[in-house]
This record gives C-alpha cells, structure tokens and sequence, in this order.
C-alpha cells in the first residue's frame, strides 16, 4: 500500500505539480506584462534600495521584516543541497532550466502577496494575518477550497520540520555531534524565537537571514574566485547541457534532456516557493500603503533565493569538478566536499555545518509560525497552540528516526499545497492586474 502511495506522489511530481507551475508562472507573467523584467530596476531600487526605511500603512512588521521572514522558510537547507542534487541528476544545464522558472516565477510571488495583502484581516489579538486560505474563501467565494489548502499546509508544515532537522543533525554527524544532541539544540532555540510570535520572529530573521546569506555567499564566492578561471567552462556547461544530452564520465550517470529539463525546472519551483503561497502568510503581517508594494519582495525573494544563493551552490560544485567525482547518491556531500578543497576537510566541513544549522533553524521559526496560523484558521488560536508543540516535537522526529515515509508525505501533501494555491492565483488573476496597474499608474505611490 506504502508502494502505491509513493508511486502515485512520485507521479505528481514528475508532470502535473511541475505543469501547473510553470504554467501558471508564464500566464502570470503575460497577465502582468512581464513586469519582472520591464520594472526592474524600479523593483531593485524599492527592496535591495530600500530595506531598511520606514514605510506608512496598516500593519504589524515592516516590509523588510516581512521579506526576511519568508526568505527565511524560503532558504533552507535545499538552497546548499538541492541543486548539487540536480545536477547529479541532470546535468548542469539543470541550473539554466531552473533560472528560467525563477523568472517566471517572479510573477507569481508578486501575484500571491498581492491577494495576500488586499485579503487579509485581524486576528484575536489585533495582528494581521493572510494568506491562500482567506484570498481563496473571500476572494473566490469558496471557503471549503480555502480549508483545503489549510489543512494540506498545516500537515505538510510536520514532515517539513523533520527533514529540515535531519539535513541539520546528518550535517552535525559529521563533526561527531550525536543526532539527540543536536535535536534537543534545535528544539529549545527554535521554541523559544516560536513563543515570541511574529514579532519576535520578524526581529530574528531581518538579522539572521542576511547573517546566514552573507555568510554562505562570501565563502562559496571564495571557492569559486579560487577557481576563477573555471568560470567561463562552468558557464559554457550550463548552456550547452541545457539543450544537449550529457553523456555519463566519472562519478556523473549521463542524462538526456527531458530529466535536465525536469532537475532544473523542479529546482527553480522548489527554491524559491513561488506557487506554493506559504510566503504571503509572513507578507500578510507588513506594514504597507499598496497590495503591489509589498509584491515586489516578492521579486527581491527569488533574487535572492533562487538567481543568487542557488546559483552560488551551481558553481560551487562546477567550478570545483566536485560534480563529476561524485555520484547522484552521494550529492548531498558536494558542497562540503567543495568547500574542503580550499577550507581542509575540518574548517570546511565545520563551516558548511554553521550555515546549514542557521539555514534550517531559520526555516524551522517561520513554518512553525505558517502551521499555527492554519490551524487558527481552521480550528482557533486554542489549537494552534496545541500544533506548536507537535511541531516542535517533529524536530525530534527528524532527529532520530528514519525519514521515507516522513518525505513522501511531504511531497504529497506539499502537491495538495500547489494545487489548490494555483487555483485561487489563476482565477483571481484579474484582480490581481488591476491591482498593479492602480500602482504602477500612480505616479505619486511610485514616487514615495
């Protein structure tokens, strides 16, 4: 039966999951007249430009804090290990593939804070809450659809925490840190930022993520500065295996082009949670004076997320031939293999195990936070509290026992997440272009 189940969300994932998003992130872009790439430099000059200054509106955090709490669920430990594993398994045309979903998935992102922000309400206790589930029941009219999406996020948030932990603990194994140790580390730092609300967690994760951003970036930039003259080759790969078979040499099995197409398109899906709508539960909370405003960092998000980080982990194996001396079954080690070429086995593998454990506790805070404010919805603020501990008790999960079944009901209930997201974005497209078009028509908004 366990089988069958595994077989059917492998099924999922391979086209239809991967179909609606790519779909729906082209149908966006044309609704919104490619405005990722027409308003760039207006979008780079109110995120990357304005990150720290104070805005007016209704709303419980900042913009920045808003954005670096969904970079914070959105960057994790897949953002160092995910795209070794595509490129074992695809080649490194994989990172072109997934460069180009990020692009389109920018108008999706945009799309989701946008309903996020015009669809959300206030809470018990006076905050601003949002999200699919309030954009799908008050904006569509189908509050049973909205439930759905709910109840899939707030189950899939449990087998999210334990495979997040188990990427820290294995990472921790390494430099011989025992997997209940690092388990009991996990759980009493993320339940005391999880107990502080979304304030806390706001404050945490505008220092945190571009702590851990910075941190990573600057030491996979020195791997690949070392490497420098690689570059070029690396570029030169991406491009040709994009549209070539990569026939099999050293540790790398060869694949054709549908499996590179299919890597990279997974990975850029993944990456960035574009499509998915869990980042527009933290945008919900922003202080902002236009639905559009707040949708921009959803640009900023996949920059950073996706065209930057993930990009950084490419070349970081490329340039190092790492990728051709392991097989697919071992990528997960890549990066630390490359970073141990110029950093020692020690140093390296001691670094590499930092950034994971700021990675995955960064990511474990804000899902806990996007699981409560599910079960709010659907059971009361009562029962979020009762799913806070559950939550946290899959830490330990992760942590010691041993995940198959835990990831396949991750990936199953994750598909259920998309799906029913992409329903709501795709059939309230309208109003999400009018929307953008009150913005970027107002000169005096635009000017602020």
């Amino acid at each position: 039966m366990f089988e069958l189940f595994e077989s059917f969300t492998n099924w999922l994932w391979t086209y239809p999951v991967l179909i609606i998003l790519v779909g729906g992130g082209i149908v966006m872009t044309f609704t919104l007249r490619f405005f990722q790439f027409t308003k760039l430099p207006f979008i780079l000059k109110q995120t990357f430009g304005k990150m720290f200054a104070k805005t007016d509106g209704d709303g419980t955090i900042s913009p920045f804090q808003a954005a670096t709490s969904a970079l914070a669920s959105t960057i994790g430990a897949s953002n160092i290990i995910g795209v070794p594993l595509a490129v074992a398994t695809g080649g490194p045309g994989a990172i072109f593939w997934m460069w180009l979903i990020a692009l389109f998935g920018c108008a999706l992102k945009y799309s989701e804070i946008i309903l996020g922000i015009k669809y959300r309400v206030k809470n018990e206790e006076g905050e601003y809450v949002g999200g699919p589930m309030y954009y799908i029941r008050d904006g569509l009219k189908l509050p049973w659809l909205g439930s759905l999406f709910a109840f899939f996020l707030m189950i899939e948030i449990a087998p999210s925490i334990a495979t997040q932990s188990a990427s820290f603990v294995q990472s921790a194994e390494t430099i011989n840190i025992a997997p209940i140790v690092s388990g009991i580390l996990l759980v009493a730092f993320v339940g005391f930022v999880v107990y502080g609300g979304i304030k806390r967690i706001g404050k945490i994760t505008e220092k945190l993520v571009p702590i851990m951003a910075c941190l990573y970036i600057v030491m996979a930039l020195i791997v690949i500065g070392l490497n420098f003259t690689e570059i070029p080759r690396a570029f030169m790969l991406i491009i040709e295996s994009a549209f070539t078979p990569v026939a099999a040499f050293g540790g790398f099995a060869g694949s054709a082009v549908a499996s590179t197409i299919k890597a990279g398109a997974a990975r850029g899906a993944y990456s960035n949670e574009a499509g998915m709508g869990t980042s527009t539960i933290a945008h919900s909370a922003a202080i902002t004076d236009h639905p559009a405003r707040q949708g921009l960092w959803g640009v900023f998000e996949i920059i950073v997320a996706t065209l930057i980080i993930c990009t950084m982990s490419g070349f970081l194996v490329l340039t190092t031939d790492i990728w051709t001396k392991v097989g697919a079954d071992k990528a997960a080690a890549m990066p630390a293999m490359a970073m141990q070429t110029v950093f020692g086995s020690s140093f390296g593998g001691g670094m590499l195990t930092i950034c994971m454990l700021l990675f995955v506790f960064s990511t474990m805070i804000v899902i806990i936070f996007y699981g409560e404010k599910q079960a709010e919805y659907l059971f009361g603020s009562k029962f979020a509290k009762v799913m806070r501990i559950v939550y946290l008790a899959f830490i330990m999960v992760g942590a010691l026992v041993d995940l198959r079944s835990v990831i396949v009901l991750l990936d199953f209930t994750l598909a259920g997440v998309i799906v029913t997201n992409m329903i709501g974005v795709l059939l309230l497209r309208k109003e999400v272009k009018k929307e953008s078009d009150s913005f970027f028509n107002n000169k005096e908004l635009m000017n602020k």
